[in-house]
């Protein structure tokens, strides 16, 4: 889970503790975001040095006057595109927060899309409680789609990926220990990054979740964020060995990188 972070004045390389996950809380992980996010144009287009996700794919936004929830075969990803937006409690209601993009990693801030109502769209927030929900207008939004969806299945320690109905990819995980477990739930990636030291404890790179460990309200000085992320004891992969987080193998990872986007939904069944 992520915890502290420092960012370097010259690039955009970011320090990051992610102890939650798995190492010591006195490790320091260089890493540095990768790609940005479900935006306008396909995402991992050519722009781009490092692919972060190629599912997502666009669509006007607010083009349509309907009322849809959104299915298990697509989803659709909301874009911020300013430096902030407002999230408001009800269709036409009084605000109820604002939140800043780009987010603490400089990914630009994404929202996993619940319902599309036209002008309004209800999304799944990444702040506690986990499971929040808000409205924002579509206009604040560029929309992107993608058919793509993770599945963690805690019991059996194993994901799946899904690209519509068909199944892509599947793989062990580790899971939460009995005291710091992985919360079921509905999530969605956050943002990209790949720590600098490839053979540490968060492996090739390290996706973060909209979702928060139940039991550490703070960590390191962090808010308990879940991450799905690589690792260098695949020896664990199979057991619960976290303090919440989600490990795979660093070829796993990998693949999840350069196929699946920033917003992409992951679905922690109990």
């Amino acid at each position: 889970m992520r915890t502290n972070l420092l960012r370097t004045a010259a690039a955009a390389t970011l320090a990051f503790l992610l102890t939650g996950c798995g190492g010591s809380a006195s490790s320091t992980a260089r890493s540095e975001p990768v790609g940005s996010t479900a935006r306008s144009e396909p995402v991992g287009s050519t722009a781009r040095s490092e692919p972060a996700g190629s599912a997502a794919r666009s669509e006007p936004v607010g083009s349509a006057a309907r009322s849809e929830p959104v299915g298990s075969g697509s989803s659709k990803i909301a874009s911020v595109k300013g430096s902030r937006i407002t999230v408001y409690g009800s269709k036409e209601g009084m605000a109820q927060r604002t939140i800043t993009s780009p987010n603490d990693y400089g990914a630009v801030r994404v929202f996993l899309v619940e319902r599309d109502e036209g002008e309004w769209l209800q999304v799944l927030l990444p702040i506690r409680p986990n499971g929040s929900k808000g409205w924002v207008k579509a206009t604040d939004v560029t929309l992107a789609e993608t058919a793509y969806r993770v599945e963690i299945d805690r019991g059996a320690f194993r994901f799946t990926v899904y690209d519509g109905d068909r199944a892509v990819r599947m793989g062990k995980v580790a899971t939460g220990e009995a005291g710091t477990p992985t919360p079921p739930g509905r999530y969605f990636f956050t943002e990209l990054v790949r720590p600098v030291d490839q053979g540490g404890a968060y492996g090739a790179y390290a996706f973060g979740l909209s979702g928060f460990s139940p039991v550490l309200k703070s960590f390191a000085g962090g808010p308990g964020q879940l991450a799905i992320h690589g690792t260098n004891k695949p020896s664990a992969i199979g057991t619960r060995a976290s303090h919440g987080c989600v490990r795979i193998s660093n070829d796993d990872i990998t693949w999840m990188a350069k196929n699946l986007a920033i917003g992409t939904p992951v679905v922690v069944l109990g």
